[in-house]
């Protein structure tokens, strides 16, 4: 994803936003939501300790 286009993306959801006005099916429905984004943050993380611990390994050898 483009820099611009997660500028541009508008959040769908607030940290801290008041949840009194919103029904039982939109609070499922953004526990769904960030439940996705932290298994995809979750899987960036571990790519990125991959790629950390193959670079740690390769310059061990050195």
């Amino acid at each position: 994803m483009e820099d611009e286009e997660r500028i541009a993306k508008p959040a769908d959801i607030v940290i801290g936003e008041d949840l009194s006005m919103l029904s039982v099916e939109e609070l499922e429905h953004r526990i769904e939501m960030l439940e996705n984004e932290i298994a995809r943050i979750r899987d960036d993380i571990g790519s990125k300790q991959s790629s950390l611990s193959v670079a740690e390994s390769f310059f061990k050898q050195l």
